[in-house]
């Protein structure tokens, strides 16, 4: 099983982007942690963050027949970016959409996801803990069938 897992804009700046929201981990750190998840249980993950949209778009499109499933935090792409949302939504694979803070507690704009609905699911809040949580679950997900 291969997990890809795709970061969207400023999420490079974690640890120093407002950390009362966001918190202190880096976005290494949190790779880390999923790759020694990963490890443990004899699968592959991939990680892949831009800033650009369709870069964002071209990385799914590019690596969906090698992907048995995505986490994806797209960042403010999650309100507003319908493209992706198709490349998602074209990819056919399991989707867990992860955000580090509860979006549904914060700003009105930032509380509508427009790729939610081709995910399976959606962690919203957890910190850090959030991606773990995703993992966790696809693995589980796959072990079920």
């Amino acid at each position: 099983m291969n997990i890809l897992v795709i970061q969207g804009p400023n999420l490079n700046n974690l640890g120093r982007r407002d950390p009362s929201i966001y918190g202190s981990t880096t976005l290494e750190t949190i790779h880390q942690q999923l790759t020694n998840i990963a490890t443990e249980h004899g699968l592959t993950i991939s990680f892949f963050q831009s800033n650009h949209e369709g870069q964002l778009i071209d990385h799914v499109q590019t690596n969906v027949t090698s992907t048995s499933a995505i986490i994806i935090n797209s960042g403010a792409f999650t309100h507003y970016s319908y493209a992706l949302r198709d490349a998602l939504e074209d990819a056919r694979v399991p989707i867990i959409e992860v955000h580090l803070s509860n979006i549904h507690s914060r700003e009105p704009w930032r509380r509508h996801s427009v790729i939610a609905d081709v995910c399976l699911g959606q962690i919203s809040g957890l910190g850090p803990y959030g991606y773990t949580a995703a993992l966790h679950y696809l693995i589980d997900h796959y072990r079920s069938k």
